[in-house]
């Protein structure tokens, strides 16, 4: 259960579906998950029962246990420093 009012600034908390980056090594996942958003201060909160699954998924990228996601680009770092 979210909490109807956001504990951070008094805000109404509403039930979104949000996109979620998660990282666990050298590897993110995009996430669509369902949380609790603060309507004054974009806060996000989530079940006990998401975070857990959050968690799962990072543990998994850390392992690279990748069957259930699908590569969807590259990503590269440019190692220039740009002034």
């Amino acid at each position: 259960m979210l909490t109807p009012i956001c504990p951070i600034c008094g805000g109404e908390v509403v039930e979104k579906n949000v996109e979620k980056i998660v990282k666990g090594g050298n590897d993110v996942a995009i996430l669509r998950v369902k949380a609790g958003v603060c309507e004054k201060c974009g806060e996000r909160f989530y079940t006990k029962e998401v975070h857990k699954k959050i968690e799962e998924i990072r543990s998994e990228l850390k392992q690279r246990t990748l069957e259930l996601f699908k590569p969807i680009g590259r990503t590269y770092a440019y190692e220039h420093v740009i002034a």
